[in-house]
């Protein structure tokens, strides 16, 4: 249904106030509760200072064109929320500062293998993806519902990279997403639209060396592995049963023929739609700690997305997916951070 047929202001009028053409003084309080009622936003948030929208160009989607035009602005504005929400955190917090490398043009095998050298990871398997993005200053943040048909993606705002996770698949792809749009900020963000085949090739080269890297993977002896011996390899670098038998293919420790017969034998056990038995997803330890110091001093979600102008359904889309947190009511009206680790975080508040 439009949006005129649901508030019952004419489409005349609604465009007004979309292109600033009626002042906010002008514009009636039932007109803006009528219309945040609609568009379920707080009136607050119509009546906030304009924000600077996110560029769709700017952003990593998969397949932009596969998009609908609903699902690249709902995304858009997840994309949004979460700046305003890591901008409002920098404010009270000292978070980590960007430290990765800017590679255009470079090959990605090498370039994954330089990422690792310089954060001192070597070959070794990498324990947490989402740890490792946030302790390089990456924003790590959660899709919503209505954006769940889209895939993670990145892009960089005012020098921070961000990377926005679809947290409804399994660990492994949860892992491979993390490490895929990192190829795109190192390879591509800054210098360079992200989008294409090409693009997208390039960042799944890197994510594969990333998370396998060739020594690590030649030196487990998996030449011509059978099923048996992929399902029992892959939990060494925590990814998916295809993903590995790709990248066997990848480093010639396989025959096209082996490749063929190991992938159809995986998808017909269920592993090409999901990971039987798979690992749980990699969660925020900087949310956590974020949300667990505000607990501490007093600040609930509520009085959060209040300073934000945005619902608390919005706030706990960004970051419920990424923190073992639990929402409990606390006061009327009001809910807490409860979280599983009693510990408190050694982030610094800044007074």
């Amino acid at each position: 249904m439009r949006l005129e047929q649901v508030t019952g202001i004419t489409t005349r009028t609604l465009s007004d106030y979309e292109n600033g053409r009626v002042k906010e003084l002008r514009v009636t309080a039932a007109a803006l509760k009528t219309l945040a009622g609609a568009l379920e936003v707080p009136v607050a948030f119509l009546t906030a200072e304009e924000i600077e929208e996110v560029p769709a160009e700017a952003v990593s989607f998969r397949a932009p064109s596969k998009l609908t035009a609903g699902q690249r602005d709902a995304a858009l504005a997840a994309a949004r929320i979460a700046i305003m929400i890591n901008e409002w955190i920098e404010d009270r917090f000292r978070l980590p500062l960007a430290d990765l490398p800017s590679l255009p043009g470079r090959d990605p095998e090498w370039a994954a293998q330089h990422v690792r050298d310089q954060w001192g990871l070597g070959v070794a398997p990498i324990s947490n993806m989402v740890h490792l993005l946030e302790a390089r200053g990456i924003r790590v943040f959660s899709l919503a519902e209505e954006c769940l048909e889209v895939d993670a993606f990145s892009f960089y705002w005012k020098s921070t990279p961000y990377v926005i996770l679809n947290t409804r698949k399994s660990g492994e792809r949860g892992r491979f997403d993390a490490a895929h749009e990192l190829g795109h900020l190192v390879l591509h963000a800054q210098h360079e639209i992200p989008h294409g085949k090409d693009a997208e090739q390039q960042a799944q080269r890197f994510a594969s060396a990333f998370l396998m890297p060739e020594p690590a993977v030649i030196a487990r002896r998996l030449h011509n592995a059978t099923v048996d011996r992929v399902l029992a390899a892959r939990s060494v670098w925590k990814v998916s049963a295809m993903a590995l038998t790709y990248r066997l293919q990848e480093l010639n420790l396989v025959t096209e023929w082996g490749y063929r017969t190991l992938a159809t034998n995986l998808s017909r056990m269920g592993y090409r739609r999901g990971e039987p038995e798979g690992i749980a997803r990699e969660s925020s330890q900087l949310l956590s700690k974020v949300f667990a110091a505000l607990r501490t001093e007093g600040v609930t979600p509520v009085q959060i997305a209040d300073a934000l102008h945005i619902r608390l359904n919005e706030l706990s889309d960004e970051v419920f997916g990424l923190t073992p947190a639990i929402p409990v009511k606390a006061l009327p009206g009001e809910t807490v951070f409860q979280t599983t680790s009693p510990a408190h975080p050694p982030l610094q508040l800044v007074k």
